[in-house]
């Protein structure tokens, strides 16, 4: 039986590029692992990525120290082939056992499809791992993807950066390997500036301990605490709260080895720029984490992470508070500059900036979402003014300085920009409040994960927006091919089904985008505008149907309700919930069985069938029967359907189960009397249209 001893791998380099680290590090132990399970060698499962800005480590438990034994089948000529009419071997026979190094007579017999063959099979001991690992190294850095390789030294390697040491230990002994010229041992290397010399590493399980000592944390884990710990622990001493982004905290754990926090400050002064420009200049340009009050607003001071432990740290803090400054003094410039301006004056640029070639400038955009905001107003609860006013302004920070130099703060420089806006001060101080905050909120859900606008106004231009978007961009000819989507359309489409659905919003979809079809430019205008409307409809509901995956909603569940096309997304989605509820009942599935069965065999019909049905045509007791029941379920279950309370009127047609059953066992629907046929199909058709009025409950069915 196998010895099974630990196993480590490391490659030590100069620094990695942040943002590809991680991925190298999990392609590195993937590749490792990949390539050890190719061989048969076994290991324990569990293992995760150990790396640090100049390293990439495997470092695996338990790893067999032998190879199975190996065995092998080469299959050879067939009998036909193989033997003459004697019985002796042809040549092709003793050719092939020949190769095999064995004489015929030891070959074994087999047989396929086409016959019976010759067959060699052997068992070979398996080989040493130690004597596999420079294979599996070879392996794992060529599956490496390596964004940008660069050479270094006159040879012609290449890599992700210059490569410096290679450790690699199996148990306590060095393995004999080599990787860019570099022959493996068992000297890593320590902290660039606090522990700049080799570091023994006696066996992989000290691997972690060593360079701890040698003030490196490789465990990328253990390094993201101690970031952490650290910079909440300087915030704290502060009297304040840190803003971790985990974006952010993920970028400074793969720039250092041995992080230490340093609390700095700034001035006061620049408090009075928006605190988004800061934040977003303190943590996007230089990795830094602001400190927050308890009420969650930005304080004068932030936290560095240094890769030192300094022996000046006051000359540090400097460092940080000196890069920092230039560009917290271009933000508060911007700022005045822009408050100079007003939001309206900035409108008036948006004229200049083309939006797409056929569909105009920007100002033509948002005139077309004006009044597409205004027509909606009523639905979302909205003054119409009010929504005018506020989608007219709604692109009108594009043209300032600060959304120039923080593309990101587009929405968020023209709520502060409303609130102190001058040509903004007849409105009511509620109404510009909301005016204020929907310029913001109308670029909600920013990305995936992201809520959505909160007040009616904020949702009603994020709609306006995105319809107007999407029936631009199908008309222009930008639909998405593949993985191309110049215009973000599938994130706009996602976003208005979202918005509508979690807002509980009462649009009706088709009419909004036949709507905004309707506006736009000569240039862009389809011939067939219905036709642009309906795929624009089909394209929202193709992106709903991943967006209820993802709630784990089954699929079956969500043709069933697609099949009716819904004009209300809102709607759509309470269909869904009472779906759900319904597919729980014990009647499920044999109703969903049924209502597949009718429509098959309404699909099937010859003739057109009639929309009323003859109660004196019903001559079995168990079509009267069913008859009389649909009509009393409709009874209960109408008034519920119109109400919108789909989940009783669902358990109400569930009840008909029995009288659905007995006519399927007891009535022939294809009748030899053309009358007696055709009214059974007219009953089958009412019982399906009721069955429907939910969804499409055949879908449900297997």
């Amino acid at each position: 039986m196998s010895e099974h001893l630990p196993l480590l791998i490391e490659l030590g380099t100069d620094e990695l590029p942040v943002n590809a680290l991680p991925g190298l590090a999990r392609a590195f132990l993937d590749g490792v692992q990949g390539a050890l399970s190719r061989r048969g060698v076994a290991f324990a499962e569990g293992a995760r990525p150990l790396y640090t800005p100049r390293r990439l480590a495997v470092l695996l438990e338990d790893v067999a120290t032998t190879q199975p034994e190996q065995a092998s089948e080469v299959l050879g000529p067939y009998l036909n082939i193989a033997l003459d009419a004697e019985g002796q071997p042809t040549r092709a026979l003793q050719g092939f056992a020949q190769k095999a190094g064995v004489e015929w007579t030891a070959l074994e017999r087999t047989s396929d499809q086409k016959g019976e063959r010759f067959v060699h099979r052997s068992v070979t001991p398996g080989a040493a791992t130690r004597d596999l690992l420079q294979a599996v190294v070879d392996e794992a850095i060529t599956a490496m993807p390596i964004p940008k390789p660069m050479r270094w030294g006159a040879h012609a390697h290449a890599f992700a950066r210059p490569v410096h040491w290679l450790v690699a230990l199996l148990g306590e002994d060095v393995v004999p390997a080599s990787a860019f010229g570099i022959t493996s041992d068992r000297m890593s290397r320590g902290h660039r500036f606090m522990h700049d010399k080799p570091v023994w590493i006696g066996g992989p399980g000290d691997y972690v301990d060593a360079l701890r000592a040698a003030k490196v944390l490789v465990d990328p884990d253990e390094r993201r605490d101690a970031i952490v710990e650290g910079v909440q622990a300087a915030a704290s001493a502060g009297g304040g709260v840190a803003r971790i982004d985990a974006g952010n905290l993920a970028q400074v754990e793969c720039l250092v080895e041995w992080p230490v926090a340093v609390a700095c400050s700034f001035e006061t002064e620049f408090l009075a720029v928006p605190q988004e420009a800061l934040v977003a200049t303190m943590e996007a340009n230089q990795k830094f984490f602001p400190v927050l009050d308890a009420e969650g607003r930005l304080t004068e001071r932030f936290i560095g992470v240094a890769n030192i432990v300094s022996r000046d740290e006051a000359e540090v803090r400097k460092g940080y508070e000196r890069v920092i400054r230039p560009r917290f003094a271009d933000a508060k410039f911007f700022f005045v500059e822009d408050m100079k301006q007003g939001l309206s004056a900035m409108n008036e640029g948006l004229a200049t900036v083309t939006w797409q070639a056929k569909l105009g400038s920007v100002a033509d955009k948002v005139a077309r979402v004006a009044r597409l905001a205004e027509a909606l107003a009523p639905a979302a609860g909205v003054e119409p003014a009010l929504a005018r006013q506020a989608a007219l302004l709604s692109k009108a920070d594009l043209q300032s300085r600060m959304v120039n130099e923080f593309p990101e703060l587009q929405g968020i420089a023209g709520r502060y920009y409303a609130i102190q806006d001058p040509a903004l001060a007849d409105l009511a101080h509620d109404d510009r409040e909301a005016l204020a905050s929907a310029l913001d909120e109308a670029w909600q859900p920013r990305g995936a994960g992201d809520a959505i606008a909160p007040s009616p106004l904020g949702r009603l231009l994020a709609v306006a927006e995105r319809v107007d978007t999407l029936a631009g961009g199908f008309a222009a000819g930008l639909k998405p091919t593949g993985n191309k989507d110049p215009f973000a359309l599938r994130r706009a489409a996602l976003g208005l089904a979202r918005t509508v659905i979690e807002g509980g919003m009462a649009l009706d979809l088709p009419a909004a985008l036949a709507t905004a079809v309707a506006a736009l430019p000569d240039a862009a205008r389809p011939v067939d505008a219905a036709a642009l409307a309906g795929e624009l409809y089909d394209f929202v509901l193709d992106r709903l149907r991943g967006y209820y995956a993802e709630r784990g909603v089954p699929a079956q569940h969500f043709s069933a309700v697609a099949a009716l096309r819904p004009a209300s997304l809102s709607d759509f989605d309470r269909r869904i919930e009472a779906i759900a509820s319904f597919a729980k009942l014990p009647e499920a599935e044999a109703l969903a069985s049924a209502d597949k069965r009718i429509r098959n065999i309404l699909r099937k019909a010859d003739d057109t069938v009639a929309d009323e049905v003859d109660a004196a045509l019903l001559v079995e007791p168990a079509e009267q029967a069913l008859a009389s029941a649909v009509e009393a379920a409709w009874a209960e279950a109408g008034p519920a359907l119109d109400g919108g309370d789909y989940v009783a009127a669902l358990a109400r047609l569930a009840r008909l189960r029995p009288e659905v059953d007995a006519f399927f066992d007891a009535v022939m629907v294809n009748a030899e009397d053309p009358a007696l046929r055709n009214n059974r199909l007219a009953l089958l058709q009412r019982l399906a249209r009721r069955l429907g009025g939910v969804a499409e409950l055949g879908q449900l069915s297997a």
